[in-house]
């Protein structure tokens, strides 16, 4: 049983040809559509915008326009755009810039092709995905930007959209750092309905992604209900 009809759309951008080719050839032959490719980060952020891919491939080490400011840009430009970080730097720092960015997964280089095949899958449903070992330091991230002042409207705003009762339990999830596949396991409902409740929060509360997303809930003590 598959979730989409058509084949997610990929574009995968690195500064070194021969990498960049093996992966498009790689993800092209698994039954990805991969729509464009680009060796720098200019080049990166015009043909993301042209391509219109559902998950953006990305190194992080780009000449031009480093990998996590093509992040944000095309990610502020479509916020329905997945980005997947395929990096050679595990470094914390790297991790939780890109993350800051607008990253939905880090995968390292290491990572085998069916790994980053899953991992593209799985980031073209807004499914975070991380390398193992980094999961935690994100979510760790995640509370520490939650303890900052945050710029949106404050908690005590009379005019908060209301969430439903399950929209609420899903997001409470979501701040625990549980997976989509994990969430929707723990509820006993199927993974495209998490997807859907997720979509519908983020609409309602007006934000843009599952960093904000999670901010939001632990901002409101929801992650230690």
């Amino acid at each position: 049983m598959t979730e989409r009809q058509e084949p997610i759309r990929v574009m995968v951008v690195d500064d070194h040809p021969m990498w960049r080719d093996a992966v498009a050839r790689d993800l092209a032959e698994s039954g990805f559509d991969v729509v464009a490719t680009a060796g720098d980060g200019d080049q990166a952020v015009r043909r993301a915008r042209a391509a219109a891919p559902d998950v953006l491939v990305l190194d992080l080490n780009l000449p031009g326009k480093p990998g996590v400011q093509v992040c944000k840009e095309v990610v502020g430009a479509d916020p329905k755009l997945r980005v997947l970080v395929l990096s050679a730097s595990g470094e914390h720092a790297d991790v939780l810039e890109a993350v800051k960015s607008g990253a939905t997964g880090y995968l390292l280089k290491s990572a085998s092709t069916e790994e980053l095949q899953d991992a593209v899958r799985r980031t073209a449903v807004g499914d975070p995905v991380f390398t193992p070992g980094l999961a935690g330091l994100v979510l760790g991230e995640y509370r520490r930007l939650a303890s900052e002042p945050a710029p949106a409207a404050e908690t005590g705003d009379p005019g908060a959209p209301r969430l439903t009762d399950r929209e609420t339990e899903v997001l409470r999830l979501v701040a625990k750092g549980l997976s989509y596949k994990q969430i929707a396991e723990r509820l006993v409902i199927s993974h495209r309905t998490v997807q859907n409740h997720v979509q519908n929060t983020l609409g309602k509360l007006q934000l843009h992604n599952r960093v904000e997303l999670v901010r939001y809930a632990i901002e409101r003590g929801l992650d230690d209900a």
